[in-house]
């Protein structure tokens, strides 16, 4: 950073406060896997002219001001002091994954220095089995949600078999915003039932959300250790990769949604693992946090027709519009420990239910409420305590279907991770290319990596095996 620029840019959201303050400080990780050696002499020049005219944020700073509100301010930003190329420290290419792997748990760890804006670029050149190279972009939660950096992101980045095509995002029609309550009132004055409903579980939800956030923690486990949170946990980071049409083959037979199968594979999966490790444990109480997209927007199509929305709209599409489901995850019993389905038919059920209700804003409103009464790092603290009660957190992104290239590096592999927050666990998910790439922050030297990813991959394969059975 070289200096700095003497307008002030607009207000930080307060989403974006909560997630860089003393009680939190979260990152997201984009890995991008490339099928050759990377060459890196076009990186500042593409940092320069593609990547830092995407937003402001990019090229700015958080500060705070004569009123002690953080803002955004645009500083002269020198690349170098963003892009790291690491020496890993063996000549044998078979530990490149392990040096990988142990340097990817390094910057997890790591906080971004407030004093130049909030992201960097890792380039490894080393091999490994999934990738002739990686580059992980880490970008800090401040500057805006997965679904704000992908857009960020995929603006990089071209089409492999053809640059002059945008790309195209599966078909998808995503639900309606929890935000958007008129089609509620107008349903209600014909059908008295519905209203009650929401009311009834939206006390009941907002009641739960408010306990689980202030007095109620989830059970000790094999996925919640409950650490002393004063310091980062440091954790591991690895991935799985299944088919789409594999998933798809249980969506049709159940007759569900994708979203739906995923969240049933993954609890299963969790409470695999509980049993092996402990066989008490897979009856405990434990709860995921399901991140929700609340922009009031409809499915997009194509990549293009994103960055136009962003474009016009920037300060309502931009940005952290996330919100927190609180879905238990299901117990093992006889009756689901064989008949897995059980877990995706639950998952349905608790998610739609919790969609159908108002929990979600309300609880917005008490942490605005608390921000003005009590100030930002108050309300920091309470998300803080939320995350910390809750066993993991599971959080989603679409990628595009066609193959992307990075300055005709074609990319075989995409996936990201989120990294901060005081849980042992972390799952999130990246279609693309007809792969759904699943991937795991496990806190190290707690959850043994190689027997909860075995559970996984047992977890679809049961459920596959399971869907076929016509008596489900």
């Amino acid at each position: 950073m070289e200096g700095y620029d003497e307008e002030i840019e607009e207000p930080v959201s307060p989403t974006g406060q909560y997630l860089n303050s003393s009680s939190l400080c979260v990152s997201i990780l984009g890995i991008l896997e490339s099928e050759i050696p990377i060459e890196d002499h076009q990186t500042l020049s593409l940092l320069q002219n593609v990547f830092l005219p995407i937003n402001k944020r990019f090229s700015s700073i958080m500060i705070n001001d004569q009123n002690g509100e953080k803002k955004w301010k645009k500083v002269e930003v020198s690349l170098q002091e963003h892009v790291h190329i690491p020496t890993f420290p063996s000549t044998n290419s078979s530990l490149y994954d392990v040096n990988l792997d142990d340097y990817m748990s390094k910057i997890s760890m790591e906080h971004l220095p407030q004093n130049r804006p909030l992201w960097e670029i890792h380039i490894i050149k080393y091999p490994t089995k999934n990738a002739a190279g990686t580059l992980v972009f880490k970008l800090h939660h401040a500057l805006g949600d997965g679904y704000s950096l992908m857009g960020a992101l995929l603006s990089c980045l071209e089409r492999y078999d053809n640059p002059s095509l945008p790309f195209t995002l599966p078909s998808s029609q995503r639900p309606k915003s929890v935000f958007n309550s008129k089609p509620f009132f107008k349903r209600s004055i014909l059908f008295p039932s519905i209203f009650f409903s929401k009311v009834f579980n939206t006390v009941s939800d907002f009641g739960w959300s408010m306990l689980k956030s202030s007095l109620v923690e989830d059970d000790v486990t094999p996925i919640r250790s409950c650490a002393d949170d004063i310091k980062l946990r440091e954790i591991i980071i690895s991935s799985v990769n299944f088919s789409m049409d594999r998933i798809k083959q249980v969506k049709s037979r159940l007759g569900v949604s994708t979203n739906d199968v995923i969240a049933g594979l993954i609890f299963y999966g969790i409470r695999l693992y509980m049993q092996q490790m402990n066989q008490e444990s897979s009856k405990h109480k434990s709860t995921a946090l399901v991140l929700l997209n609340t922009r009031n927007i409809g499915g997009y199509k194509s990549i293009k027709e994103m960055v136009e929305i962003k474009k016009n709209t920037q300060s309502s599409v931009w940005g952290n519009q996330f919100a927190f489901l609180h879905v238990p995850i299901p117990e093992l019993s006889d009756k689901n420990i064989e008949n897995p389905i059980e877990f995706i038919w639950e998952a349905q059920k608790e998610i739609n239910r919790k969609k159908n209700s108002l929990a979600t804003p309300l609880t917005g409103m008490v942490l605005n409420m608390v921000k003005k009464l009590r100030g930002p790092e108050a309300s920091a603290r309470f998300v803080y305590n939320t995350l910390r009660n809750s066993s993991a957190t599971i959080s989603n992104i679409i990628g595009p279907v066609e193959q992307m290239a990075l300055a005709n590096h074609p990319i075989k592999g995409l996936y990201f991770m989120v990294v901060g927050p005081p849980q042992s666990l972390t799952i999130t998910m990246t279609s693309y290319m007809g792969k759904l790439r699943i991937a795991f922050g496990l806190e190290k030297d707690f959850i043994d990596k190689h027997k909860f990813m075995s559970c996984i991959e047992t977890s679809l394969e049961m459920m596959i095996t399971a869907s076929r059975n016509k008596d489900f």
